[in-house]
């Protein structure tokens, strides 16, 4: 068998090889301790991003799972003090009330009975003021005893008395003492927006009930709580700025300042209640959506990283920072806070400077081959 052509064969392909291995490829070059240099169009930089990093408040603790509520300085549970019958609802959810606004109507024989004696303690005042004028006359003239006329007056004060106490009733039903009115108005009694209504057109309520039938509050102003651990106490104080995130709005971070730190701790959780004053003008934010809490450093911000970008090696952390264009330098830095996806630099970054926020464990094991 002819072997030659074969063997020809296979030289020309060895050959084409090392004329493939000859050929340069962009590679990284190391000219100083720590630093990496990449040619214009090394296809190393195509797996890296870049970024210039910013500066931000430094947190104290890790994100708290928190809860939004009601500001309950704005806010009121309205209840009815009658039984009735729901004829009329005048507000809903969303409308802005002013105080004393009517919220709905009631047929009520509470506030009927109310009323009666309200008319009733009236009448009676007149007619023991016209008893005791009468025995004042006759007194005057020697009619009657001097007992007698004591009695008409003590039975006129009786009557004022009981008139206060009837209209003090009346007037907690109806504040204007209106006795045309003979239908029950559930009324606001704060300014601000119904929330919730919890009734419908023709619903039987009593005033034993421990549902509130409207929710009144100032949706612009909430309260943001969360569970701070017995451990941390010593972190917080009264007045310490914290940001707030919710899942609605996962790029955008509220800021609040702690107006309220429990003198309790839970006894089986171990845990203390921290609040925070939130303003939401925008009205984005609604009760009882679930948050998560940073309390801040106060007047300490420094550049914030992604975890990302860190490469720890024992005790030391290093960042890798590009100097100029394809020059990478892996440099030591110091931390002021790591939290579970972004830390945050005491020592070693400025500022804008831009650093690798992916691939650095890339360019560590190039670093570390070289």
């Amino acid at each position: 068998m002819n072997k030659l052509p074969l063997i020809m064969t296979l030289c020309c392909v060895m050959g084409s090889f090392a004329v493939g291995a000859a050929e340069p490829t962009p590679a990284a070059t190391q000219f100083a301790d720590r630093v990496l240099r990449y040619p214009p169009g090394a296809p190393q930089l195509s797996y890296l991003n870049i970024e210039a990093m910013v500066v931000s408040p430094v947190p104290v603790l890790e994100p708290q799972n928190g809860r939004i509520a009601y500001n309950d300085d704005l806010t009121a549970r309205v209840f009815t003090p009658v039984d009735g019958r729901v004829t009329r609802i005048v507000a809903k959810p969303g409308d802005a009330v002013r105080q004393g606004d009517p919220l709905a109507w009631l047929e009520s024989p509470d506030y009927i009975q109310a009323l009666a004696d309200l008319n009733d303690a009236r009448a009676q005042l007149r007619q023991k003021s016209i008893e005791r004028d009468r025995a004042a006359a006759l007194y005057k003239g020697e009619v009657i005893a001097r007992k007698d006329f004591e009695a008409a007056v003590f039975e006129l004060e009786h009557a004022q008395e009981e008139l206060r106490r009837s209209e003090a009733r009346f007037r907690h039903l109806n504040p204007k003492l209106d006795t045309r009115q003979t239908s029950f108005a559930l009324r606001a009694p704060i300014d601000g927006v119904v929330t919730e209504r919890k009734i419908l057109p023709g619903t039987e309520v009593d005033n034993a009930k421990t549902e509130p039938l409207f929710v009144i509050t100032d949706p612009t102003r909430l309260w943001v709580s969360f569970e701070l651990a017995e451990k941390d106490v010593g972190k917080l104080h009264l007045g310490q700025p914290v940001a707030v995130s919710v899942e609605a709005y996962p790029d955008q971070a509220f800021t609040a300042r702690i107006d309220f730190i429990s003198d309790v701790v839970d006894p089986t959780t171990r845990r203390l209640v921290v609040r925070s004053e939130l303003d939401n003008p925008e009205r984005r934010l609604k009760p009882e959506m679930y948050a998560k809490v940073t309390p801040l450093a106060e007047g300490q911000s420094l550049p914030r990283v992604p975890n990302t970008a860190l490469v720890t090696e024992g005790v030391k952390t290093f960042l890798f920072v590009e100097r100029e264009p394809g020059v990478i330098e892996k440099r030591e830095v110091r931390l002021a806070f790591r939290g579970p996806a972004t830390s945050w630099v005491k020592e070693g970054l400025k500022a804008g400077e831009r650093i690798v926020t992916t691939g650095a464990l890339l360019l560590n094991a190039e670093l570390s081959g070289q």
